[in-house]
């Protein structure tokens, strides 16, 4: 770890905590008809004939930690960025989750990238730019980071602000859990860039559902115990469907249906999915550890599990659920 002139701190370490023995079981949910399972808003997801974040390079996230987080939040975002590795995963796995992704094609019929990896870290634990931010700092501190070197230029790369929950960003709660957008940073180069916050003590009943109770909805439904930490799956849950619609919709001329500034992407079309037989106010049936007692649909690197929405599947073209 070294210190920079800029208020980033470069990380060099992936760190993976140990295995743990989880027993399994069903959470089979309430009764209910089939006919009221959660259908997308859209029956088909249209492409718009841009570039995607194609193979066979994989796509490289470059993590700005903005603000202060604990190493249990840091090790648990890592370990799911290495999750996307398919290798010694118990399935259904992350990686199993990201195959959906494969039938999103461009106009040469080259797939979205295969494989995701952590590429950087950098820390700015003193929040250099303030605790209450625009969304145009966070490009601020993308180009800042790339700028100063502390990252280079990627064009397959996601740059991902992740900020602490005392940290405040504009319209994030306000019905948007995170974003992404894309910036210049040469006359021929275009990045890729996301936001996504701790909601723990913001905003818990949008961006951290089903593991806290909603602040609209069917009334009656139990909260879900969350395997890694209320805040730290919801940021999860939240870089996986960012990670997705960057994926798919990097310039946002790529695979999204509706308004091109607040569209449809391959998570966000199938809101609320988590598992089968999902509908509103039940995420679906996912599987419950026997010991914690938590729920979770994808195994993990380093022994951790974590709760990943669906994706809009072209293939079947409904929304893909891991369970």
């Amino acid at each position: 770890m070294r210190s920079l002139l800029l208020p980033f701190t470069l990380i060099s370490a992936l760190v993976l905590i140990p295995t743990c023995s989880c027993a399994m079981m069903n959470n089979n949910g309430p009764n209910h008809n089939s006919s009221l399972a959660i259908t997308t808003t859209s029956s088909l997801l249209t492409y718009h004939k841009g570039p995607l974040l194609t193979g066979p390079k994989s796509i490289n996230v470059y993590l700005i930690w903005y603000g202060l987080f604990s190493p249990m939040q840091k090790s648990t975002i890592t370990s799911f960025l290495a999750s996307f590795n398919p290798i010694s995963h118990q399935s259904p796995s992350v990686s199993t989750w990201w195959k959906a992704t494969q039938a999103y094609k461009d106009l040469r019929g080259r797939t979205v990238s295969s494989t995701v990896r952590l590429a950087g870290q950098a820390s700015d634990i003193k929040s250099s730019l303030g605790k209450t931010l625009k969304r145009a700092d966070i490009a601020v501190l993308v180009r800042r980071a790339i700028s100063s070197k502390v990252f280079g230029v990627d064009p397959n790369g996601v740059y991902l602000v992740l900020t602490s929950q005392d940290v405040t960003v504009e319209r994030f709660c306000m019905g948007s859990c995170g974003f992404h957008d894309n910036l210049a940073v040469s006359p021929r180069v275009r990045v890729v860039y996301a936001h996504v916050g701790d909601p723990a003590t913001q905003c818990p009943s949008l961006c951290a559902w089903p593991f806290a109770a909603p602040a609209y909805g069917p009334p009656g439904q139990p909260v879900l115990r969350a395997p890694n930490g209320i805040g730290t799956d919801g940021m999860v849950m939240n870089i996986a469907t960012l990670l997705a619609g960057a994926a798919t919709n990097p310039f946002k001329n790529g695979y999204f249906q509706g308004d091109p500034l607040a569209p449809l992407e391959a998570v966000t079309a199938c809101p609320g999915v988590f598992g089968a037989g999902a509908y509103p106010g039940y995420p679906g049936k996912l599987f419950v550890s026997a010991t914690s007692k938590a729920s979770f649909n994808a195994y993990g690197a380093g022994g951790k599990v974590f709760l990943l929405p669906a994706i809009w599947d072209l293939v079947s073209m409904s929304c893909k659920s891991l369970t």
